[in-house]
């Protein structure tokens, strides 16, 4: 396979520049960086994060029972999907978003 000579000469992301890997500028900033101390992070969590935290998150969020048997209703082709009952969640969905972005 032949490449295209003008591919070569084309300026695209600059990846590899002489310019960033040869100056003493990046060496300098490099060796400033790694006596700096390290910064700090926090984290804090809401109410109900600490409650599933020290349950230890037992309770499923969801029927695994459930999720099972639709997996295997899938499987064999016998799964239906009620269009009405689809588009009406939608649409509750829908108005919710509409509600909260109004308070």
């Amino acid at each position: 396979m032949k490449l295209d000579p003008s591919l070569k000469k084309a300026t695209g992301l600059g990846v590899g520049t002489s310019q960033a890997r040869g100056s003493k500028e990046t060496a300098k900033t490099a060796a400033s960086t790694s006596t700096q101390a390290p910064a700090t992070d926090s984290v804090h969590l809401s109410a109900q994060a600490q409650t599933l935290t020290q349950t230890g998150g037992t309770g499923a969020p969801f029927d695994t029972k459930k999720v099972e048997e639709i997996k295997a209703a899938i499987a064999e082709g016998r799964f239906t999907v009620d269009p009405e009952k689809v588009a009406n969640g939608l649409l509750d969905t829908v108005s919710d978003l509409i509600q909260s972005r109004k308070k």
